[in-house]
């Protein structure tokens, strides 16, 4: 299993284990019927008619296992999907890595409607710089602080929201698709858009039925990935 994808600086998704597919979805919707799967052409109709129709439940008998990596301000958007199970590092028992997000281009806000444009260069070299000197400075207290014995739960409060986390998540193909529906949008964040992608082409790949109903009645233009 183990599908691995880098994303952004330090983060990744990484398929760790896969239950079902959209057989699993046919089995459970006909199971009402007292009948099975017909592997045929009958059995991707009924999977566009649940989606069409929105009988979902039967979307929750397939579940997708991924370990995420990425900056503790994506996690906090991403943990309000509350629909999943999640494991998360704890930084009370592990020294944190000296790894936070450092943005190629910083984006000015250009309406109120979550539209933005790139700062201009010579300002977008001047701050990333400064916001680089800012993380040294913070994560060298960080060692500071646990080198002279304060313990790991009270150091990491002054780690910064940018600071790389890692999760495991376990999500039915119901929720997974809220998910999808609601990060792939254009008014979510750029940077946990760049996950949600990389989740949908791998629900595309293992669902591949379920994803084109999906795509049809669920995503618009601009979710696309």
């Amino acid at each position: 299993m183990a599908e691995h994808k880098d994303i952004l600086d330090h983060g990744f998704v990484r398929l760790v284990d896969f239950m079902g597919g959209d057989l699993a979805v046919v089995q459970a919707a006909r199971v009402s019927l007292g009948k099975g799967i017909t592997h045929t052409v009958r059995d991707k109709k009924l999977v566009d008619f649940l989606m069409a129709n929105h009988h979902e439940t039967p979307f929750e008998h397939s579940v997708f296992k991924f370990h995420i990596k990425c900056p503790i301000f994506v996690a906090r958007q991403w943990f309000r999907h509350r629909m999943a199970s999640y494991n998360e590092i704890s930084g009370r028992y592990t020294e944190m890595e000296e790894q936070l997000y450092l943005p190629e281009r910083l984006r000015t806000q250009k309406a109120q409607n979550y539209q933005y444009q790139l700062l201009e260069e010579e300002k977008n070299r001047t701050f990333l710089q400064k916001i680089s000197r800012l993380y040294q400075e913070t994560f060298a207290l960080y060692q500071e602080l646990l080198e002279n014995g304060v313990a790991k739960e009270h150091a990491r409060i002054i780690l910064p929201a940018a600071l790389y986390t890692q999760f495991y998540w376990t999500i039915n193909a119901r929720s997974l698709m809220n998910f999808l529906a609601l990060r792939l949008d254009i008014h979510a964040q750029e940077e946990i858009r760049l996950y949600a992608k990389e989740i949908c082409r791998i629900f595309r790949q293992k669902m591949p039925w379920t994803y084109e109903a999906f795509d049809r009645y669920l995503l618009n233009n601009d979710k696309k990935p």
